[in-house]
C-alpha cells in the first residue's frame, strides 16, 4: 500500500531489500484471522535488526503498518509496538536481541501504580501493578514505565521472569477479542533502566512513534473504505452510495498526504510533538468518519454476516480508543497556544 493511492489499487509485491522480514510479516498477516499467534511466531523467527523510523525509511515503514492493518488489524497491533521498542531502543544505544517479542506499557491507571526501587549491580525492581499491557501473557519482553523517587522512568523487563503475574483477564471487547489488554502484578521483577529518568517522553522519537499508530488506524480503515467500494459495484450505485463514497475517497486522501509528509519530516529529523499530534487527531477523525460511513452505506448487512468485516470493524473501533478524542484536542489546543506565544505565529 503507498499513501499516494490508498484506496483503489492492490497492495504492491513487498520489497524485502530493506527489510528482510517483511515478506514473513505480511505472510503472518494473512494468516493472523484476527490472532497474534502467526505475527509473534514470525517476530520471533527473524535474525535481522527491524527497521525504525526516522533514519530515511520512515514511509516505507508505516506503509508497511498500514498494509498489514488492512490486512489484519491484530496483526498490525502486535507488530507495531514489537517495532516501537526496536525504535527505543535503538534510540537508548542498546543493542537489539533477536528470538525476543516485544511490548511497550506506559499507561497510566486509576488506583494503580508501578514504582522501580534500586537493586545492584545497575538494576533495579519493579514492585505495583501495570494496567493495559496487551499481550502480557504472549511476549517475552516488555517496556515499561515505573515511577522512581526522581520521576517516570523507562525499564526493560523480562515478562517471563520472577515477580511477574499477569492477573485474571477481565477483556470482554469484541474487538481485538484475541488481543488481551490487562493488568500485571509486579512483586520485586528485575528490570533494567532505559535512558534516564523522564527521558522516554522527553526523547525525539515519541512523537514519530505516536504517528506510526496512526498508520495502523489508517490500514484498518483502508479496509473498511474497501468493503465499502466492493459493495457498491455489486449494484448500481445510487446519489448516496457516490457520496459516501467520494467524502470517504477525500478524507482518506488528506490523511494519506499528512502521513506522508509526516515521515519525510521523521526522516529530516523534523517532526515535532505539535506536528504529531495534528497528524494522529485528523487521522483518527478520518478513521472514525469512515467507520460512520460504511455504517451508513452498507446498513446491518455486513456487521451481521460478513466475518472479517465485522471483526475489521470492531478491531478498529477498539483500536481508535487510544485516540482520547476532546482531550487530545485539549492537549493540542495548549501547544497550539504556546506555539503562537513564543513564536509569534502559527507554524503554518
Amino acid at each position: 500500500m503507498t499513501f499516494s493511492k490508498p484506496t483503489t489499487v492492490p497492495d504492491p509485491p513487498a520489497e524485502t531489500t530493506w527489510w528482510p522480514g517483511a515478506d514473513a510479516v505480511l505472510e503472518a498477516a494473512t494468516q493472523s484471522d484476527g490472532s497474534p499467534e502467526p505475527m509473534l511466531r514470525a517476530l520471533a523467527a527473524d535474525i535481522m535488526d527491524p527497521p525504525v523510523p526516522g533514519t530515511g525509511q520512515t514511509r516505507r515503514l508505516w506503509e508497511m503498518l498500514a498494509t498489514v492493518a488492512a490486512i489484519d488489524l491484530v496483526a498490525a497491533r502486535t507488530l507495531e509496538p514489537h517495532l516501537d521498542a526496536a525504535a527505543i531502543l535503538r534510540q537508548a544505544d542498546l543493542p537489539w536481541q533477536p528470538g525476543r517479542t516485544w511490548g511497550v506499557y506506559a499507561a497510566e491507571g486509576p488506583n494503580m501504580k508501578l514504582e522501580a526501587k534500586p537493586a545492584t549491580r545497575g538494576f533495579w525492581t519493579l514492585h505495583g501493578v501495570k494496567p493495559w499491557c496487551s499481550l502480557a501473557e504472549r511476549v517475552s519482553h516488555a517496556l515499561i514505565t515505573a515511577h522512581t523517587a526522581q520521576g517516570r522512568r523507562l525499564f526493560a523487563v523480562p515478562m517471563y521472569g520472577l515477580g511477574v503475574s499477569v492477573l485474571p483477564s477481565q477483556w470482554v471487547s469484541r474487538g481485538m477479542a484475541q488481543l488481551p489488554s490487562g493488568s500485571v502484578q509486579f512483586d520485586g521483577a528485575c528490570a533494567t533502566p532505559v535512558g534516564e529518568t523522564g527521558w522516554y517522553l522527553e526523547r525525539e522519537g515519541f512523537a514519530v512513534g505516536g504517528v506510526g499508530v496512526a498508520a495502523c488506524w489508517f490500514g484498518g480503515a483502508v479496509g473498511v473504505l474497501r468493503h465499502l467500494i466492493d459493495s457498491a459495484r455489486r449494484r448500481e450505485p445510487d446519489q448516496l452510495a457516490l457520496a459516501w463514497i467520494g467524502e470517504a475517497d477525500r478524507l482518506m486522501c488528506s490523511a494519506a498526504e499528512l502521513l506522508g509528509q509526516a515521515a519525510l519530516r521523521a526522516d529530516e529529523g523534523s517532526l515535532d510533538s505539535l506536528t504529531a499530534a495534528r497528524v494522529r487527531g485528523h487521522v483518527a477523525s478520518v478513521c472514525q468518519r469512515v467507520l460512520q460511513i460504511s455504517a451508513e452505506a452498507t446498513g446491518p448487512g455486513p456487521l451481521a454476516t460478513d466475518e472479517v468485516h465485522a471483526r475489521r470493524v470492531a478491531d478498529l473501533g477498539i483500536y481508535l480508543r487510544q485516540h482520547h478524542a476532546a482531550r487530545d484536542d485539549a492537549a493540542l489546543g495548549r501547544m497550539v497556544l504556546t506555539e503562537r506565544a513564543t513564536q509569534g505565529a502559527f507554524s503554518w
